[in-house]
């Protein structure tokens, strides 16, 4: 239904809406999150420098920078919150965890690539920590849908960790573990090793930036991005 109805340019990839009886999931719904309330965000950013929103390219410093590359669900409202973290410097939407090489948009919404819709951060390790980006990966989707994110159906929506290295994948399976005890279902996220990452087409870039008038972003991204920015802003009281 969104998708026909909000994303037009989105419609090769239709999917029906769902519900979760025991909360809303930030994933596809305006109003809520998928962590569940009771994980304090001060959990989650502690120690992160005070910072509400920001723009794409955050940190123009030459620190060296590190890189996580995760998957849940549409790469536009993934995008859009990661962009607004203190010590990220940049999101890039892209395909990842398939076998095609250069993939298309059509060709991962068709679902015969094995490629997820994936956002690529760069972030400073000194301003926030890849263990902080997953506690917010948790939060921003419902990781306990099998190639599902609400009404986003199909293997490219799946929940999917994509590791550079073994620090990586031994920090991602040590936060899979924590989330779980805050979860009803079994998450069902992949945690695999990246072998390449795709960025998607020129227009996905900065979707919600770019396009804040446009019917999905008005009417699904902009409360979402809306209600974490009311949180990073708690955090600094």
């Amino acid at each position: 239904m969104y998708r026909k109805a909000l994303r037009h340019d989105r419609t090769l990839c239709p999917g029906p809406v769902s519900d979760f009886g025991f909360r809303v999931s930030f994933g596809f719904l305006p109003s809520g999150f998928g962590f569940p309330v009771f994980l304090s965000l001060g959990l989650l950013l502690a120690g992160v420098p005070d910072a509400a929103a920001q723009p794409r390219h955050m940190n123009d410093s030459t620190n060296h920078l590190e890189v996580a590359t995760l998957g849940g669900g549409c790469f536009w409202c993934t995008e859009a919150v990661f962009q607004m973290l203190p010590g990220v410097k940049s999101v890039t939407s892209g395909y990842a965890g398939g076998a095609k090489a250069n993939p298309t948009y059509k060709e991962v919404c068709a679902g015969n690539t094995g490629h997820a819709e994936v956002i690529q951060i760069q972030f400073d390790p000194k301003a926030i920590s890849y263990e902080k980006l997953l506690s917010t990966f948790w939060e921003v989707h419902d990781p306990t849908t099998l190639n599902r994110q609400g009404p986003d159906a199909g293997t490219q929506y799946r929940s999917i960790i994509l590791c550079s290295n073994e620090a990586q994948k031994a920090a991602a399976e040590k936060s899979k573990a924590e989330a779980q005890k805050h979860f009803r279902q079994p998450i069902v996220t992949e945690i695999v090793p990246l072998t390449k990452f795709y960025p998607a087409e020129d227009y996905h870039q900065d979707y919600y930036r770019t396009n804040p008038n446009q019917h999905y972003c008005r009417m699904v991204i902009h409360p979402k991005v809306e209600k974490f920015e009311k949180k990073l802003k708690a955090t600094k009281h």
